[in-house]
């Protein structure tokens, strides 16, 4: 196995930023734009998993991977995998909570948003006990317990985040940047494993990074889970998220302050409180069903090392169709998020078959279910077509940039692999900076499909434009950045523009793509940096490397 040494890593980015590297094929603007608007359009109805529209993506995805000289990649000679998932339909949903003489109902999407990822027919919760347990966190090797009480039963409420967010000189969680333990995908876990009865997760938009309108469109859709062998022990009968102002009253009428309980929460000393007096009456019905979603998977065969492999992946769902908006509209087209990156692996794959082929495989993988969860690329990971172990490397595309050119490239998980000296280096050339991690505190390094890979021990790059826009007129772009950031993520506005500006786009395609084909021509294995909790994961198969 051919290992790199800072030092080697540092000459090849110094290569690469000289120009010895292949020049980038010319990325066609025209074409980004049209596949983002053919994926967008309301006849896609959203690019809702196990739905009629789901038909539509696999055949025009698999029409342009062919067109663009890719072979299937998927099982038994097809273009795709197939994902097993339960679905969970909720209906008839009522709730309220009690303090003493005082009662808030909880209307979906209004209050509260109410469902639940464990099979069954229904949840009756009635008189259960809230206790407030600070971030939810039970962190072992951090010293820290949040559960320093039995909650068995019983209806956990639970601040989005870690402890560090508000106060990042603590330092017991990163600082600025969330740990896995912010997720609300880790709350919910871990309330299953203490045997609570249900979550309240209080959703604060700055901690969580997104707005109360995201949840309500994210959580009032049906939801869905990987098939589990054991689900009682892995989900809980009630997932759920309040309003702030919802849980500041709740502790008021329990007698506690919500922002003082809060900085209490933030020491590793912290007591969960019980609100006294305080229970929660939750009842919905549930429909559980299998369905079948589908990864898509295309590949160009290695000329001297098939069995090696470069990743190249992105989600091909979105939210689907839920209630309509102001306007009427319940499409939620998912133009940005993320059509853009399923254009931009259709043009990767164009521009790596029109070229000489490389001596490793380049596969690219459009994966299914990451609006419910990382689904599809956890399911890949779990049962990957290619092994994991002979995985090179990976790059994934999410949201990309189609506002124009920006002055930093952000490499989310900065510092965890050797593919960060490679990418910088290929952004110098392009006379761009860097930022380390842009959005640490979102963590945003595990909301995309490349988590579930880069866990399991594979280098995977995650790379989006940050800084400043470069080109004029610079105040319409910071308005549509952040119009899109306050109206349109999550939301049926999502929808395609003709005036969109790929040019950022496509700087970020050529750093990918040159970074992809120079792996795919050596004999390099990037390595995990000493300290990456991944690290580990990628060790125990090193003799599969050579």
């Amino acid at each position: 196995m051919r290992l790199m040494s800072s030092a080697a890593v540092l000459l090849f980015a110094a290569a690469l930023a000289s120009g010895a590297a292949a020049q980038s094929p010319d990325f066609d603007p025209a074409r980004i734009s049209n596949d983002i608007k053919v994926l967008a359009d309301d006849s896609f109805e959203g690019r809702g998993i196990a739905t009629p529209a789901e038909q539509k993506v696999i055949a025009y995805l698999s029409q342009q991977y062919a067109a663009a000289g890719f072979a299937p990649g998927g099982e038994n000679g097809g273009w795709t995998q197939a994902v097993g998932l339960n679905r969970f339909t909720v209906s008839n949903v009522s709730g309220q909570i009690k303090v003493g003489d005082w009662t808030q109902a909880l209307a979906q999407g209004q209050q509260a948003t109410i469902t639940t990822r464990l099979p069954g027919e229904g949840v009756d919760l009635r008189g259960k006990p809230l206790v407030f347990v600070g971030y939810g966190t039970n962190a072992p090797e951090r010293g820290w317990n949040d559960f320093k009480t039995d909650v068995r039963g019983k209806v956990i409420v639970v601040l989005v985040n870690d402890a560090d967010f508000e106060e990042p000189s603590l330092n017991t969680f990163g600082g600025e940047a969330m740990t896995y333990y912010g997720r609300w995908t880790y709350k919910y876990e871990e309330a299953a494993r203490q045997g609570a009865a249900g979550v309240l997760i209080v959703h604060e938009t700055k901690p969580a990074s997104y707005g109360w309108t995201t949840v309500a469109n994210s959580w009032s859709v049906p939801q869905f889970d990987i098939v589990r062998q054991n689900p009682s022990a892995e989900r809980v009968p009630m997932e759920a998220w309040i309003q702030r102002d919802v849980a500041v009253e709740m502790f008021r009428q329990a007698g506690l302050d919500f922002e003082q309980e809060k900085i209490k929460a933030r020491n590793r000393d912290f007591q969960p409180v019980e609100l006294a007096g305080a229970t929660i009456d939750a009842k919905f019905d549930v429909k559980t069903d299998r369905i079948v979603t589908h990864n898509v998977v295309a590949k160009l065969e290695g000329a001297t090392h098939p069995d090696e492999t470069i990743l190249y992946t992105g989600h091909w769902d979105h939210i689907g169709m839920g209630e309509p908006d102001a306007s009427g509209d319940r499409i939620f087209n998912g133009a940005v998020d993320n059509a853009s990156g399923t254009a931009g692996l259709l043009e990767l794959a164009r521009a790596f078959a029109a070229g000489p082929r490389p001596q490793r495989s380049i596969v690219m993988i459009s994966f299914t279910g990451e609006e419910s969860g990382l689904l599809g690329s956890e399911y890949y990971a779990a049962n990957p077509l290619y092994p994991l172990e002979t995985t090179v490397a990976g790059f994934n595309l999410d949201a990309t940039n189609v506002l124009g050119r920006m002055s930093k490239l952000g490499v989310t998980g900065y510092g965890q692999s050797e593919l960060d000296e490679r990418v910088i280096a290929l952004a110098a050339a392009q006379g761009r900076g860097f930022q380390g991690d842009a959005a640490a505190g979102a963590g945003i390094y595990f909301r995309s499909d490349h988590f579930p890979l880069a866990k399991r021990g594979v280098p995977m790059g995650y790379l989006s434009s940050t800084g400043d826009y470069v080109d004029e007129p610079i105040a319409p772009r910071l308005a549509a950045a952040a119009e899109y950031r306050a109206n349109r993520y999550h939301q049926a506005a999502d929808e395609w523009e003709p005036n969109w500006d790929y040019s950022g786009m496509i700087q970020d395609l050529e750093v990918v793509f040159q970074a992809g084909e120079a792996l795919a021509n050596s004999r390099d294995w990037p390595q995990w940096k000493p300290g990456s909790e991944f690290g580990p994961a990628r060790t125990v198969s090193d003799a599969r490397r050579k």
